[in-house]
């Protein structure tokens, strides 16, 4: 039945011969393993070691073929899962899991999780790297573990051995479990299970001892070239993902990959391979930082730029170097003081020299914001204000120097939205009020579906109305401002905000109609409701 079923769908789908001689192999090797009584498992392992020198028979499709079942098949029992845990069906078809198949993509956390369960295997034996996103073992009560023979025999081949490690919870290279890996494994769990999640003290215990064994680690184990190419497309990936993906949400994510690379750099590699993993670890180091700062831990986002500093200093690269800089003035710019957010962008501008980068855009940027914060409380207003003014210009001046795909890059690069928002900004602080409405405005207009930067932009256009002495026109802006993002968007930087927004109106107006509301809806996200944000994984 199952050879009738497989070959009719395959040759349906226009099977070439190839493909043919391929199901034939497996078909034999599993007919022989399931008489000698082997688990699905070990006979995944027997046919890929059959067919893949022959056909490049990848290993998750392996275990489709020892399980004797169509893609089709595979399908329905993912969607059934789906299903049975209370989610929408997803959209993978036949097409999708083809590809991942033919080696062509690689699943998602999730899809991978669920492809296990179907496989009862843990991802190695699919040939992926590490645990699932679930932190445990996918066997079934009653089924035989992976690498496990039904008459007591065990499979000793070096695949087999790695699972019966994984499957119990452990890592192969050290005989334990990650547990701070775990951690934010469960907590990606639970987002996918729609639970609520705050970011306490054992979170940020794991956030820290990952980012500390990186600190410990700054060399590294042989890895390919290959996979040296999916890490640094995942890292171009989670920059793109930063102006719209909750900070929490995404924070797991990049640490998990960052604990990834880690594991690469414990062994010596070759000079190119190890500098291509110093740079990832400098920018998902600095990634991290520049979540952290969203989400208000302003000594956590400083360590992770100490150990970004570290991993960019092993490149050589002085863009490399000055844009960690350059982010890291960010932390005492919204967190600290300003006079030392100003040393730290003249120290990025100096790094970067004359070459062209982002740094050089953003450095003059932050040394503008500096300044103006400084305006206020400095004596010499005009001077410093000239001082601002004369740094946007070299920030416009370096923008047009870079090239496009730094100009489209918000978290690596350095954008034109991000250029007006700052100057904008610039310009409220400095009390031009006129001039800052436009080029906010413009600014807004860019930034579509980036909930993070469009919210400080309104809050800035609410600091104009203030100014312009419009305090309830301020505050209805600020309130409608908080209400057209989700409660998991309204993070520590935008409160800081609001709060300041709060306190230059009563500072000068006392209490007046529409505080108690934004108030009231500043206050409403005391517990991150992370079950709304994790439609795309």
């Amino acid at each position: 039945m199952w050879a009738a079923r497989t070959a009719g769908h395959e040759r349906g789908a226009g099977m070439s011969g190839r493909q043919h001689k391929e199901t034939e192999t497996a078909r034999r090797v599993r007919a022989r393993g399931l008489a000698a009584g082997r688990s699905l498992a070990s006979v995944a392992e027997e046919i890929f070691e059959a067919c893949s020198p022959l056909f490049g028979t990848t290993r998750i499709k392996s275990h489709r073929l020892s399980n004797g079942i169509a893609l089709a098949d595979v399908i329905e029992q993912v969607r059934a899962l789906f299903e049975r845990d209370g989610k929408a069906i997803p959209g993978i078809g036949e097409t999708l899991l083809s590809a991942y198949e033919s080696g062509l993509k690689r699943p998602g956390p999730e899809y991978l999780h669920y492809l296990c369960c179907v496989y009862r295997v843990e991802p190695v034996a699919l040939g992926y790297d590490g645990p699932c996103i679930c932190g445990h073992g996918h066997r079934m009560p009653g089924v035989v573990r992976g690498g496990d023979l039904q008459d007591g025999r065990s499979d000793t081949s070096p695949v087999s051995r790695e699972l019966l490690v994984l499957s119990d919870g452990g890592d192969p290279s050290t005989g334990g479990g990650e547990e701070d890996e775990n951690v934010l494994r469960r907590t990606l769990l639970k987002l996918l299970a729609g639970t609520s999640v705050s970011l306490d003290g054992q979170v940020l215990g794991a956030v820290e001892n990952i980012r500390r064994r990186m600190d410990d680690t700054m060399v590294s184990a042989t890895v390919s070239p290959a996979m040296l190419d999916q890490w640094e497309e995942s890292t171009v990936g989670f920059g793109r993902q930063y102006m719209n993906t909750p900070p929490l949400r995404l924070l797991c994510d990049v640490l998990l990959e960052f604990a990834a690379v880690r594991k690469a750099m414990e062994r010596r590699q070759p000079v190119d391979l190890q500098e291509r993993l110093c740079r990832m670890a400098a920018q998902l180091s600095g990634l991290c930082g520049m979540i952290m700062i969203d989400l208000g831990d302003h000594r956590l986002a400083r360590s992770f730029f100490r150990t970004g500093r570290t991993a960019a200093d092993e490149t050589g690269d002085r863009a490399l170097r000055a844009w960690v800089v350059a982010r890291e003035a960010l932390v005492p710019l919204y967190y600290g003081d300003p006079r030392e957010a100003l040393t730290l962008a003249k120290k990025s501008r100096d790094m970067a020299g004359q070459t062209p980068c982002a740094a050089k855009t953003m450095a003059p940027v932050v040394e503008a914001r500096a300044l103006a914060m400084l305006a206020g409380s400095n004596g010499q207003k005009k001077d410093v204000v000239d001082q601002a003014k004369r740094a946007l210009s070299r920030a416009r001046t370096a923008f047009s120097q870079m090239v496009p795909s730094e100009q489209e890059d918000t978290a690596f690069g350095y954008t034109e939205r991000q250029l007006y928002f700052y100057q904008g900004d610039v310009l409220v602080r400095l009390g031009e009020t006129l001039e800052a409405d436009v080029v906010l405005e413009q600014a807004l207009g860019q930034y579509e579906g980036e909930p993070l930067d469009q919210t400080l932009i309104r809050l800035d256009l609410a600091q104009c109305r203030l100014i312009e002495g419009e305090p309830e026109e301020a505050v209805q802006l600020a309130t409608r401002a908080l209400e057209m993002i989700e409660k998991i968007h309204r993070t520590e930087l935008v409160i800081a905000r609001v709060n300041e927004l709060i306190g230059g109106v009563t500072g000068k107006y006392g209490e007046i109609k529409g505080l108690d509301r934004l108030r009231e809806v500043a206050l409403d996200r005391a517990q991150l409701d992370l079950g709304d944000l994790v439609g795309g994984l």
